[in-house]
């Protein structure tokens, strides 16, 4: 079984809030796979409202992301999705199993809105969550999808999250 040829590449990016990394993946995944890939976001506990350092570190690489929303995984269940990565501990422990049975990845990372102390910290830990997963994005968009089969494709999502 080979990859999805349908059409682009369907990924969701879940964590438990849906207010930080998720969001930053969704956003980053949506503007540099631009056709190729979509991107989606969800959370297990979704947030009141999106974080606002997340939609700083957007703004600043060029992304406008104000006005998006946190939204919890019953708003996407149904959704096709070819690949779900889990960016946090949590969201990777509750995620249900999704119809279609798609690829699974886990690219853990630390909660940058967890990290206290003055704005110019809590900043930084935001740049250093988008630096990530920035990274992470480009190696998943240089992954030959394809022409690879599904589980060499799996394999090497999964890797993603090991690297950086």
């Amino acid at each position: 079984m080979t990859a999805p040829t349908r059409g682009p590449l369907r990924v969701l990016v879940l964590c438990t809030g849906n207010s930080a990394r998720s969001q930053i993946a969704e956003a980053l995944i949506n503007r540099k796979g631009a056709g190729r890939v979509v991107a989606g976001s969800a959370g297990s506990a979704p947030a009141a409202r999106v974080n606002p350092l997340a939609v700083r570190v957007l703004g600043e690489a060029g992304i406008d992301w104000t006005g998006h929303q946190p939204q919890g995984i019953d708003a996407v269940f149904n959704d096709p999705w070819d690949i779900i990565i889990t960016v946090c501990d949590r969201a990777r422990e509750s995620c249900p199993v999704f119809p279609g049975r798609p690829m699974t990845a886990h690219w853990g990372m630390p909660d940058p809105a967890a990290v206290e102390g003055d704005d110019a910290r809590k900043l930084k830990a935001f740049q250093d969550a988008f630096t990530l997963l920035n990274r992470r994005v480009d190696l998943l968009l240089a992954v030959p999808v394809d022409k690879l089969e599904r589980l060499a494709l799996e394999q090497r999502v999964r890797h993603i999250g090991t690297e950086g």
